[in-house]
């Protein structure tokens, strides 16, 4: 029986997916790529700030240091926190907030697992932040997705074994994380039926029996 639910955070509940696009396309112009697509942002979905950066890296000619690299990655989220100030419950996707409150009402404990450092901003930022038992976000781990650190940090904190943990992720790196976690998982979004999830539907309704998950 499942007895709590771990979401990850974009794409999920909330999008933010321009903006972190509208970032890393302005860090590539700066270094003199101007070839940085849509299709290559998509790539970066579900992975860590360091390993989205060598996407847009490989993009261009220079080479970089660590110690470069890092600050590159700290001047890209500068960019994205800029951005953020916009943010407000516009951002949030359809039926996350009647998927939370029924969750809620069912007794199900609501957790978030985003390897993302900015996760506590968002939810506040969004309204979300009353929804959600508990938190891991990028403060917590030293891992990224695929590797399931994020989600048994998660499950840790809402007292839970993690065979009682359902996971729901719209990344292809975010499912392969819940089953090494043994977890269940729910593949949300555009590509839900490709990400090799236990449950698919595009959103957390349409195509969802909670009841069967659950249960």
């Amino acid at each position: 029986m499942i007895k709590g639910v771990i979401f990850d955070l974009d794409g999920v509940l909330v999008s933010t997916d321009e903006m972190h696009f509208k970032a890393w396309k302005k860090l590539a112009e700066e270094l003199g790529i101007s070839n940085f697509t849509k299709d290559d942002n998509k790539r970066q979905k579900g992975v860590s700030r360091m390993d989205s950066l060598e996407i847009v890296l490989e993009k261009g000619s220079k080479s970089f240091s660590d110690v470069e690299k890092a600050i590159l990655a700290d001047r890209k989220n500068d960019y994205y926190i800029e951005l953020l100030r916009e943010l407000n419950e516009e951002a949030v996707l359809p039926h996350a907030v009647e998927t939370l409150n029924m969750l809620r009402k069912r007794g199900v404990l609501i957790g978030l697992g985003s390897v993302s450092k900015n996760t506590p901003v968002i939810l506040e930022r969004t309204g979300l932040a009353p929804f959600i038992d508990k938190v891991s976000c990028g403060f917590d781990i030293t891992r990224s997705k695929p590797d399931p650190e994020v989600f048994l940090v998660a499950a840790k904190k809402l007292g839970l074994a993690n065979e009682e943990c359902l996971v729901v992720e719209d990344s292809a790196a975010g499912v392969v994380a819940a089953k090494a976690a043994n977890m269940k998982s729910l593949g949300v979004g555009p590509e839900n039926k490709l990400l090799g999830a236990e449950y698919s539907s595009y959103d957390l309704q349409s195509e969802v029996d909670w009841d069967e998950i659950l249960n």
